[in-house]
């Protein structure tokens, strides 16, 4: 399973910019953040927690896919 940010909620607040990501998942596209799917591992190897859900700052705008 991967994540994916809500474009509705995203702020472009940049809290889950890199280096947040240990996989390198989260890029900007029309100035709003995305998770690439293929590349998100739910930090699974290198935190506990997804990091981008830890610090995003907007409830449920980083969801499960």
């Amino acid at each position: 399973m991967a994540y994916r940010i809500d474009s509705d909620l995203c702020t472009s607040c940049e809290a889950c910019a890199p280096p947040v990501c240990p996989n390198d998942a989260i890029s900007v596209e029309k100035s709003t953040f995305v998770i690439d799917e293929s590349k998100c591992s739910e930090c699974e190897g290198h935190y506990d927690m997804p990091q981008c859900v830890e610090v995003c700052p907007i409830e449920d705008c980083i969801v499960p896919v």
